[in-house]
């Protein structure tokens, strides 16, 4: 099964340095039926403008992914690590039995992210923070695998079942996927328009699987996809 979630109707909070929008139930936005899929709890689109962010504060028993989409995030944390990821590159933090890390944009243009949160398959443990590159022009047509299980499939690792992907795609083009019997997924169109399965996303626009489902996507304009499989 297939369930759109678009963008217009997503969660919404808005102060005067963040624009975010909640694909899942986050902070002060609750819907019952928007509480995760599977163990991907939070998927957050967030606009973070020059010279500000989000300060030092803790996590725990999670995995967050952080896909940048424009401009640059610098992160912080207890453990020692600094570090910046810039457009279509990727962040792994594993928050394990604790860990106080900081987001800014130290950059003089705006930063657009999505940040994905997944619960690991046991709670506490080593936290970690990692950072990769991955060329847009090497998921051209196929999917590249951002984070997975334990780093499976040489990519950042994750403490769950579960792989964070993208793909870009021009327009015409097709890619296929197939979400096997007892996994979910959800899909989120960074960039441009596609055809998924013949129900169209626009830009910023979700998609929730549940279920066995091949998922056939078409370039309608060249577009760019982060999507993720999990139990």
């Amino acid at each position: 099964m297939i369930d759109l979630r678009p963008f217009d109707r997503l969660g919404r909070f808005r102060n005067e340095w963040l624009d975010a929008n909640y694909h899942f139930s986050f902070s002060g936005y609750h819907d019952p039926h928007r509480m995760g899929e599977g163990a991907l709890r939070v998927w957050n689109d967030d606009t973070i403008q020059p010279h500000t962010g989000f300060p030092p504060h803790g996590h725990q028993s999670m995995e967050i992914i952080t896909y940048v989409r424009k401009g640059a995030i610098t992160h912080k944390d207890s453990m020692g690590n600094t570090g910046r990821t810039e457009a279509g590159d990727v962040q792994v933090m594993s928050a394990g039995a604790g860990v106080q890390h900081s987001e800014w944009n130290a950059d003089d243009e705006t930063c657009q992210l999505f940040q994905i949160w997944i619960l690991p398959r046991e709670q506490g443990g080593q936290p970690g923070w990692g950072t990769r590159q991955f060329p847009k022009g090497d998921r051209s047509g196929k999917w590249t695998v951002f984070a997975a299980k334990d780093g499976e499939d040489d990519a950042l690792p994750i403490k769950q079942d579960a792989k964070v992907m993208g793909a870009t795609l021009c327009a015409g083009d097709t890619l296929d996927y197939e979400i096997t019997p007892g996994r979910h997924g959800y899909l989120v169109l960074a960039a441009g328009s596609v055809s998924l399965n013949g129900h169209i996303l626009k830009a910023r626009d979700g998609a929730a699987i549940t279920g066995a489902e091949t998922l056939e996507l078409k370039g309608l304009q060249d577009a760019e996809i982060v999507f993720v499989d999990t139990i």
